[in-house]
């Protein structure tokens, strides 16, 4: 009988034009499609090596950081936590700074390890001396005696 249903199947099948194949064999692989060239990312400029040296200014000393000119002007926060203790946040340095783009002068604020835009790169605030201490007859440190490390990132 099992036979005989197979015939019949295989008959038809011929009859319209179809082909039969059997359960056991696995239905054929689909061909591959074509591969696509993969798309070019836009050129990007590196970032220099994290032991590039830094351009450091005084307060009111205008350096040239990678050709973009840069004066620090006024502290406006020293929250760092002191070398010599333990604390939870390790704090930041604010300054206001001046830049010269060009011809025009920009006075802008910057936040120690938070890069700003600035033509067509970005500034950073990398390092900043000296570093704060706990004693007991620690001051606020002098503004003449702060050094500031700055890292200009792109192309001017």
């Amino acid at each position: 009988m099992k036979i005989r249903a197979s015939l019949a199947i295989v008959v038809v099948a011929g009859l319209t034009g179809c082909t039969v194949i059997p359960a056991e064999t696995p239905p054929p692989a689909p061909h591959p499609a074509p591969a696509l060239p993969s798309p070019v990312p836009p050129p990007q400029v590196p970032p220099p090596p994290a032991n590039a040296p830094l351009t450091f200014a005084a307060l009111n000393e205008t350096v040239s950081v990678d050709g973009l000119k840069v004066t620090p002007k006024e502290v406006l926060e020293d929250s760092r936590c002191p070398m010599n203790a333990r604390c939870i946040w390790a704090g930041q340095v604010r300054l206001r700074i001046s830049v010269h783009i060009g011809l025009r002068r920009k006075s802008m604020e910057i936040t120690s390890g938070e890069p700003i835009q600035v033509a067509d790169g970005s500034l950073e605030l990398v390092e900043v001396r000296p570093d704060k201490v706990t004693t007991v007859n620690a001051g606020a440190i002098d503004p003449a005696d702060y050094r500031f490390g700055f890292r200009f990132m792109g192309g001017f």
